[in-house]
């Protein structure tokens, strides 16, 4: 198996190991700040994060493990961001609500469980999809007192590089200092030209979480993740579902050949796509939504008439009324936070991380952001290899995957191998009667070396973890291959798959 980069080595070193700060320095600081005290002014802090997502509130607990003082601002009353409030926890509670549902209409019977009568319960879906976000905010809270951050709740906008104005919830206003400020605002939804979001028959991701009741039609402009997501919550509930996408191709970022089976799939569960199709106008005066259509290439128009359309084209960093300009912060085009590998702006004592700077918009990116963030900052080694952050559709079947497309494999003129193997061929799945499926991996021809993994099938989020650790850490397709896999499990797929780049899978 291929070694470890030294750069990762140092990282991993760093993560464990005390501060490099002298150990009597380190020992003092770590004494009083797990006291509640600070070293130097009593009202400044080490470290201050503006944002308390996913990103921001685990800058803000690794800051204080360090032994660092530190504050956390986040002008939504509740922890999180929106990943936990209105993002990725209450649509996978939804996912699952919504799955169960349908496998207990369409698969119960198959299995020899009967049932009478499945109904809705609308209002008590919702209600469990509040509860698991309620319950782990309150959890993040818990965290900070912990560890001993400091929580402040309101909108914090720079006064100066190392002074934070805090408008609090509760109406008043006070002034957070700290020698380093780290933006970890995240993103907010992208809007198109002509779409007003009212929340109830125009809806952001974050309305189409609370729908009052399951519309008959449908329309979800954007066939990404999160539209995708939504649109099988939905359509799942027994709304018939329409995705109107502009490019020719359902979310662009993934492997050619997964997405047309994943495509394909979705098809199958009666979603319906209008790819290389622009919406020129909506309109929401009369008692169904009427959407203006034309193809990318132009021509006629078209209209097509829903009951609720969920606009689903992306996200942009959010930094509105921050005051970045105020103190300098360089930005690109697109509005994202210039940093360097340290995640520094151009203006000293000032970071960012997660949506607000470049890379992919993910909570799970904007966690080791922050880790690494902090550990700079605690003079350590951190380190952050976006090549290698996985990305999991969480429809049925999932999709999810790890490293370079064979698209993107071929584009860099490598040589490689593909070793498939299909989940009809699984035991576990065919046991359950799911087996809708595949694993794909590239290898470098020459050296053996893993350079992408893609997996759709039931949990293949669970499953690509495998793969991240292999790409991580360098690993050869003989490595997966020859490692034991319990039987009988959806992962021994990955393991036939790794054998297939060498053209010797045992079970097709």
């Amino acid at each position: 198996m291929a070694m470890a980069s030294i750069a990762r080595r140092k990282a991993a070193s760093a993560f464990f190991s005390p501060s490099k700060f002298s150990p009597s320095a380190y020992k003092y600081s770590f004494y009083l700040t797990s006291r509640g005290f600070a070293a130097g002014s009593a009202d400044e802090n080490d470290v201050v994060v503006i944002g308390g997502g996913p990103g921001g509130y685990v800058a803000a607990i690794k800051a204080a493990q360090l032994g660092l003082k530190t504050t956390c601002i986040e002008k939504r009353g509740t922890l999180g961001g929106t990943c936990l409030n209105v993002g990725c926890i209450p649509s996978k509670a939804l996912l699952h609500s919504s799955h169960m549902y349908h496998e207990a209409k369409h698969s119960f019977a198959s299995h020899g469980v009967k049932v009478s009568s499945v109904e809705v319960d609308l209002p008590a879906m919702l209600a469990q999809k509040d509860k698991a976000v309620s319950n782990l905010t309150r959890g993040i809270e818990g965290l900070f007192k912990k560890n001993k951050v400091n929580y402040v709740k309101g909108y914090g906008k720079f006064v100066s590089p190392s002074e934070v104005s805090v408008d609090t919830i509760e109406g008043g206003n006070t002034v957070v200092k700290g020698k380093n400020i780290i933006v970890a605002t995240g993103s907010d939804v992208k809007s198109l030209p002509g779409i007003t979001i009212d929340e109830k028959r125009i809806v952001s991701s974050t309305g189409a979480l609370s729908l009052s009741e399951v519309p008959k039609k449908l329309v979800v402009i954007g066939a990404g993740y999160i539209g995708l997501e939504m649109g099988s919550v939905w359509g799942r509930l027994g709304s018939e579902v329409t995705v109107v996408e502009f490019a020719s191709e359902i979310v662009p970022t993934m492997d050619g050949e997964v997405r047309k089976l994943f495509q394909r799939t979705l098809e199958k569960q009666k979603m319906k796509f209008m790819l290389k199709t622009k919406v020129v106008s909506v309109d929401s005066s009369g008692d169904t939504v009427k959407l203006n259509l034309e193809s990318a290439d132009g021509g006629n128009q078209t209209t097509l008439e829903a009951d609720v359309v969920l606009v689903s084209a992306g996200r942009v960093p959010f930094t509105a009324g921050l005051g970045l300009d105020k103190i300098g912060v360089e930005t690109d085009k697109a509005g994202r936070i210039l940093v360097d590998k340290r995640f520094a702006t151009n203006v000293p004592g000032v970071f960012a991380i997660g949506d607000v700077i470049p890379g992919p918009m993910l909570a799970h990116k904007a966690e080791e952001d922050g880790i690494a963030c902090v550990e700079f900052i605690a003079g350590k080694e951190g380190h952050v290899d976006y090549d290698m952050v996985p990305g999991v559709v969480y429809t049925h079947p999932e999709v999810a995957s790890v490293g370079k497309t064979e698209e993107q494999v071929k584009a860099l003129g490598v040589s490689y191998r593909v070793g498939k193997f299909p989940f009809m061929a699984n035991s576990r799945a065919k046991a359950i009667d799911d087996a809708e499926g595949i694993v794909k991996i590239l290898a470098e021809k020459e050296t053996d070396k893993i350079l992408g993994v893609h997996i759709m099938s039931p949990n293949a989020g669970e499953l690509i973890h495998e793969a991240a650790l292999a790409l991580q850490y360098g690993a050869a397709s003989e490595d997966i291959a020859r490692t034991c896999h319990a039987h009988p499990t959806m992962s021994e797929a990955v393991k036939e798959a790794a054998m297939a780049t060498h053209g010797k899978p045992i079970h097709i």
